[in-house]
């Protein structure tokens, strides 16, 4: 289908269809990776291998999922963002399908962690990219609502999850959750893409696009790598990548420990969901009503979320750990949907794709490394409370690293890189090296 060319973004039309794209995706994707800890505890008994061993599978999804992110803008920007999303779909569930069969975690690292962190990264990142440039004024609540779809998921799939798993086995449970996951295909049918007139803002000159260095740096954004705010940024979600994903992977073994039953375990990881929900509602009206800029609110949803994961070691009873699982579900469904507006706001919506992919590509060095650290911490203290204390701060600290982000102090919002007059760089007031009369505090 060829793109549909617009003056700016719609700010709505086919842009709500994404959206529903998206909220499916994010529900096939993040919905079925939060709830996983069940399938970890299963893992754990049917192989007779330790928490450290078990938590790679997740590390390595998520690290696949964020190291190929680079890639798969790079090919939405060669191909569109239609082929690589329903590639993705389908790499995605025979990941699952697969899995089914596996007979030895070596086998489920490639099957779950490789499968399906890449097929989840082609078939979401370039969807929220497109979905960016179709919105502007409204682009904090759409995508809101877009990855709303993961806390959706996770109250419903979380008890099913278990339901399965004592139903039919985790084999049997695996095939299942393949069948759902291969519906990513449709949803990416949906992506339509669009060409606005910011996108030949940067575009080379035609003596420079014949440069294959210079085709390279285009398709995988690499000239971002100088930005000083992007690198900022960059940092500070390496930080927050190895503390955000340790209270999906091992809140539910850690309510084993406390010897809750199974469906008591499986109920935080709803109510994670359900809460979730909540936090991106009363984010998006925040956003929207208050005077602080974008990255004051991901400063602020970030430090609580550290806050939040520092407190689980003080649950004793089971109505304590619900509602600490509750609070971090609240405020950790907000950090997603800013993250995202930021960068945009950074960077710009011409160069979105590229700098998702660059992003993720640094931030698989703290996915990869978070898990297998609070596992292996677990196994030396002999419990997850230690585990929970290092997740917490990794979180505390990124966010800390969000005020030294140029012009942060500042209430004006720097406007998005353009064309400078003598047409031959992009004017970045992001960039203190082109300040240009913008004031950066």
């Amino acid at each position: 289908m060829s793109p549909r060319v617009y003056s700016e973004p719609p700010d709505g039309g086919w842009g709500w269809a994404i959206t529903l794209a998206c909220f499916m995706q994010s529900a096939l994707v993040f919905g079925v990776t939060r709830p996983f800890g069940i399938f970890f505890v299963e893992f754990m008994a049917y192989f007779d291998e330790p928490s450290s061993a078990t938590s790679w599978i997740s590390s390595i999804t998520v690290a696949t999922s964020k190291f190929t992110s680079p890639l798969a803008g790079a090919l939405a920007t060669q191909y569109g963002e239609r082929p690589v999303a329903m590639a993705g779909g389908l790499l995605s569930g025979l990941g699952y399908f697969l899995a089914s069969f596996a007979t030895n975690l070596a086998q489920l690292y490639i099957f779950i962690g490789v499968f399906t962190g890449i097929g989840g990264t082609f078939a979401l990142w370039p969807s929220l990219a497109l979905l960016s440039r179709y919105f502007e004024r409204r682009r904090p609540l759409a995508t809101s609502l877009a990855l709303s779809g993961a806390g959706v998921a996770s109250l419903a799939l979380s008890p099913l999850f278990q339901f399965l798993v004592d139903l039919y086995g985790w084999r049997g449970a695996l095939l299942l959750v393949s069948g759902m996951v291969f519906h990513l295909l449709p949803c990416g049918a949906l992506l339509r893409p669009l060409v606005l007139p910011k996108d030949d803002a940067l575009a080379a000159p035609p003596e420079q696009a014949v440069s294959w260095r210079h085709r390279l740096s285009s398709l995988f954004g690499l000239s971002l790598l100088r930005h000083r705010g992007f690198m900022t940024y960059t940092c500070c979600g390496v930080l927050n990548a190895a503390g955000f994903f340790v209270p999906l992977v091992h809140l539910v073994p850690h309510a084993r420990e406390l010897d809750f039953d199974e469906y008591q375990a499986a109920f935080l990881a709803s109510a994670v969901g359900v809460a979730d929900i909540g936090g991106r509602v009363a984010c998006t009206w925040l956003v929207t009503c208050g005077p602080l800029r974008l990255c004051h609110h991901l400063t602020l949803w970030s430090f609580l979320t550290g806050v939040s994961v520092l407190a689980v070691p003080l649950g004793r009873s089971y109505g304590a750990v619900l509602a600490i699982s509750a609070c971090y579900g609240f405020l950790a469904g907000a950090v997603l949907p800013l993250r995202v507006s930021t960068l945009v706001e950074i960077v710009g919506p011409a160069r979105i794709m590229g700098a998702i992919g660059l992003i993720n590509l640094m931030e698989s060095i703290g996915a990869l490394s978070g898990p297998p650290l609070s596992g292996w911490i677990r196994d030396v203290s002999g419990s997850y409370k230690a585990s929970f204390l290092a997740g917490g701060s990794f979180l505390v600290a990124g966010s800390l690293g969000l005020l030294l982000l140029p012009g942060y102090f500042s209430l004006h919002t720097p406007s998005p890189p353009t064309q400078n007059q003598e047409g031959s760089k992009p004017e970045d007031p992001w960039n203190p090296s082109q300040q240009n009369g913008v004031c950066l505090a």
